[in-house]
């Protein structure tokens, strides 16, 4: 979940101190479950040795910078996708159900002055049932609304604080894979680029 994605996006400072991209996508590895920040670095290398062994190509006209930055944010656009699903679903959830309380509230007292009209008294037993009812379905709305509410700010937060962690990690592997050095990154100068089974 988000908790240990953001474990992940923590450890990302110890990366550069790893010997080998494989070996520090170990250090970034979240279990059976990919997370974006490993995909961003496979994703990297995979347009840098695509770059190389088909410059022939199109895209290999192409300067190198211009192609990992397009491989990059694609990388960072599925990986934002990931993180925003389902949170449509909870802002769906935190707009409306106050809205269906307040339709139970009308509809309750219309129901209550129903009944008035038909006993001919506004006595107390004529409208406590329906405008209880009424004020049942307006807290069960703000139920329900309020923490789908909390929960969607509460993801929101968290998303932002990963995507961007994620942005300046490809932004330091963006300098790596032209230079061979991350910015800011001077102990990181050992770490080499891996191979395709060292990935695995």
């Amino acid at each position: 979940g988000l908790l240990r994605l953001r474990r992940v996006a923590n450890s990302t400072q110890n990366f550069w101190h790893a010997r080998s991209l494989g070996e520090g996508l170990q250090i970034i590895s979240s279990g059976r479950q990919q997370n974006p920040f490993h995909k961003l670095v496979e994703d990297g290398q995979t347009a840098l040795d695509h770059h190389v062994n088909h410059h022939e190509d199109l895209h290999g006209k192409l300067p190198l910078a211009d192609w990992l930055t397009t491989s990059l944010r694609g990388s960072i656009d599925e990986g934002s996708e990931r993180l925003q699903k389902g949170l449509s679903i909870l802002a769906s959830v935190g707009s409306t159900a106050p809205f269906i309380g307040l339709f139970g509230t009308v509809w309750g007292i219309y129901h209550a002055l129903v009944g008035i009209g038909v006993s001919g008294q506004a006595s107390i037993d004529k409208v406590a049932g329906p405008v209880g009812e009424a004020l049942i379905m307006t807290a069960f709305g703000l139920a329900v609304a309020i923490p789908a509410v909390l929960g969607y700010n509460g993801l929101q937060r968290q998303n932002k604080l990963i995507l961007g962690r994620l942005n300046r990690f490809a932004h330091q592997l963006h300098a790596f894979y032209l230079t061979g050095s991350p910015i800011a990154r001077n102990n990181s100068k050992n770490v080499t680029p891996f191979s395709k089974r060292e990935a695995k």
